[in-house]
């Protein structure tokens, strides 16, 4: 994927988009997708934007296939339009008629979502969320939530995200005081790191599951949770819906395979959780474990 944000610096653009590559190399091995995993972030634009997607069209192209590119943070289907104007290896571009394609937010919510769902017994109805950040993916994981009967609390930085989602008939709550509403499920869907030695004493609710990347900023943090008695679904696993559309999409499979395969990551949670329960350690050590075997495994042949 391709992220665009204001970094205030080429260190800190750099830090985010190896952390996001690692991330995505995991997400892909544990979905056991055909790919390896790669990032790129655009933190500047100098110039106009179309003009400005094309050249990183053309820096996508000189690498001859080894990094495909797709939508994510602060990106939108048009600016992969502009890119596939320059290189063919991007995906998220519109649907053609039954092959997977397109936006792929609402896949990684419904990946969330299953999750979720999963997480509480197979059902939200009356059940209380609260989602941090209601951007495509979030607000699409809202969309879902809402339909089955869950009590939404929402926080965004974004005025007009919260505005869409009050049409849902959501409760509004500050963004420094989200993670700590009382809740059933809290849902990271916004930037990584939020789950860290400050929030983590004030959560207020007993499961984490969303959509966001990199929601813990250091390992240490996986143990700060269990030693709060709090559950939490290691992220890429969780979010790994959007990587199995674009997948599907290059590869050049049919829509109706996608959905199967996004609803089998709820499964793939409860097993990552049963591991890390019978092996006494964290959620996201033992996601990283089996991902690890699996990596081994490959370079094996």
């Amino acid at each position: 994927g391709m992220r665009m944000w204001p970094y205030a610096s080429w260190d800190d653009a750099l830090f985010d988009v190896l952390r996001l590559s690692r991330g995505m190399t995991y997400k892909n091995a544990m979905a056991d997708l055909p790919l390896g995993g790669g990032k790129a972030v655009i933190y500047r634009i100098n110039t106009d934007r179309v003009d400005a997607f094309q050249k990183f069209g053309e820096a996508v192209e000189a690498l001859n296939g080894r990094y495909i590119t797709a939508e994510d943070v602060g990106a939108s289907v048009a600016d992969m339009r502009a890119i596939a104007g320059r290189t063919s290896y991007v995906a998220d571009l519109p649907k053609e008629h039954g092959q997977a394609g397109g936006d792929p937010s609402p896949m990684t919510a419904l990946g969330a979502f299953v999750s979720i769902k999963a997480l509480l017994g197979g059902s939200v109805q009356g059940r209380t969320i609260t989602v941090q950040g209601v951007g495509n993916v979030g607000f699409n994981l809202c969309k879902l939530l809402s339909e089955e009967g869950a009590k939404l609390v929402v926080a965004d930085v974004n005025e007009i995200n919260l505005q869409r989602a009050e049409a849902l008939g959501v409760e509004i709550a500050p963004v420094d005081q989200i993670h700590a509403a009382k809740a059933d499920v809290f849902a990271p869907c916004a930037l990584g790191a939020g789950l860290n030695s400050k929030t983590i004493p004030e959560l207020g609710a007993p499961i984490i599951c969303g959509a966001a990347n990199n929601q813990l900023a250091t390992e240490a943090d996986g143990q700060r949770l269990i030693d709060r008695g709090i559950t939490y679904a290691p992220d890429y696993v969780v979010n790994a819906g959007g990587i199995i559309n674009v997948s599907a999409e290059y590869l050049g499979e049919a829509a109706d395979v996608v959905e199967a395969r996004v609803r089998a990551i709820a499964p793939r949670v409860l097993h990552v959780l049963d591991i890390a329960k019978t092996e006494g350690v964290t959620p996201q050590a033992a996601a990283d474990r089996i991902v690890r075997d699996k990596l081994a495994a490959a370079r094996k042949g």
